[in-house]
């Protein structure tokens, strides 16, 4: 046996065992993590529908319907919402009132943008005390045709005020909600008729 012959089968030898315990790895991690991302957006789904005692799950196309109740009667639909944002895509978690006039609340699920800029559109650390306050001005606004001003304060019910330094993350947010709540309002219709 030469040393190439050798060299090559102790290399597959590895490889093999070590693609077969990373497939082991992956198995038991993967149940975490999607048991992890379920308790994520239940809690998701209770900030932005913070009205609701009980949530029921419907389905239709290519949206997962949150569907907020209390005392029997529908307060809200939460959904989740994606897009491209600065660096990647930006996963939100967004509140409406069932018949989709006003947002209740957002979260953001997961985004990728420029860290101590973009990152401010979930968590603001220079607004002490009020960390949240880009996606919490959405909350009461009309969902129709949001937009954004600079360096000043939001009038009117469809008005959000953008981050300074990372207006293109803001803009993709307005974009990604803009574009995402008539589709869902009519998907969500066609499982209510």
């Amino acid at each position: 046996m030469n040393t190439s012959y050798k060299m090559i089968l102790v290399l597959t030898i590895i490889s093999t065992l070590s693609g077969g315990r990373y497939c082991d790895w992956d198995t038991y991690t993967s149940k975490k993590i999607d048991e992890y991302r379920q308790q994520e957006s239940r809690q998701a789904v209770k900030e932005v529908l913070p009205e609701t005692d009980e949530e029921k799950v419907k389905e239709a196309g290519d949206f997962t319907f949150y569907v907020g109740y209390k005392d029997g009667e529908i307060k809200g639909v939460a959904f989740v919402a994606e897009g491209g944002g600065f660096q990647d895509i930006i996963s939100l978690m967004v509140g409406v009132t069932p018949d989709f006039s006003e947002f209740t609340g957002i979260t953001v699920l997961s985004q990728k943008e420029t860290p101590g800029l973009g990152t401010k559109i979930a968590n603001d650390p220079s607004r002490e005390g009020c960390e949240t306050w880009f996606i919490d001005q959405f909350r009461g606004k009309n969902t129709g045709n949001l937009t954004y001003v600079k360096n000043q304060k939001a009038n009117g019910d469809s008005e959000i005020e953008a981050i300074t330094g990372a207006t293109i993350s803001s803009k993709a947010v307005i974009t990604i909600l803009n574009e995402t709540v008539p589709t869902a309002k009519s998907s969500f219709e066609s499982i209510n008729q």
